[in-house]
């Protein structure tokens, strides 16, 4: 069975995501929304002495534009489940229950959970 996303604003965070990784070709790339709707991208780091995930950037970059919170993410990968770090990282701007979906390096929806 297909999993879709519906909501328009979501597939645009699936397409920021891809576009990220594909432009950067690092290991995953990530996209948020904050609460006024505007819209972050980020890539995996992986640097001798920093080492950050997608979501990890992504969120920081919406912290420092002014973000106080966050409606939906998207982490585009080949991971089979979003990492627990990633869920923290969310819970600590946003709370808990902030739809994150995980997609396959395709675009293809894999799973959606809460953070």
């Amino acid at each position: 069975m297909s999993i879709e996303l519906t909501d328009p604003e979501d597939v645009k965070l699936v397409t920021l995501a891809r576009s990220t990784r594909a432009r950067t070709r690092a290991a995953e790339g990530a996209g948020v929304r904050d609460l006024d709707g505007r819209t972050y991208a980020g890539a995996s780091v992986d640097l001798p002495t920093l080492k950050l995930s997608a979501l990890q950037v992504a969120v920081a970059m919406a912290v420092s534009s002014g973000a106080r919170g966050l409606e939906a993410v998207v982490v585009l990968g080949d991971a089979v489940a979003v990492a627990e770090a990633d869920l923290s990282v969310v819970r600590d701007l946003a709370g808990a229950a902030v739809p994150v979906h995980l997609a396959a390096p395709d675009g293809t929806l894999v799973a959606s959970v809460a953070s």
